[in-house]
């Protein structure tokens, strides 16, 4: 029985977790619209970047059952191409 709630609880928080994270993306592609936005292909590959890095991370995270801290994303105005 133990197992089966771990894996209930599993499920449970995937589906909300990764909802969550499908809706969050979909907000950042909204920063696409150029008559809101203004920005640089470097800062776009920056975005991208530090995404899936940490996509991979999590990834291995699966494999390996090791835990590395992320460090925070912080895209500075001064940082242009």
């Amino acid at each position: 029985m133990q197992a089966r709630n771990k894996r209930e609880k599993f499920i449970e928080l995937a589906n909300k977790r990764v909802n969550n994270t499908l809706n969050e993306i979909r907000l950042v592609g909204n920063l696409s619209n150029g008559s809101n936005y203004e920005y640089t292909e470097k800062q776009v590959r920056e975005i991208f970047s530090v995404l899936q890095d940490e996509l991979n991370r999590s990834k291995l995270r699966f494999r390996t059952g090791e835990s590395r801290p992320a460090s925070a994303f912080s895209l500075s105005e001064f940082k242009e191409a």
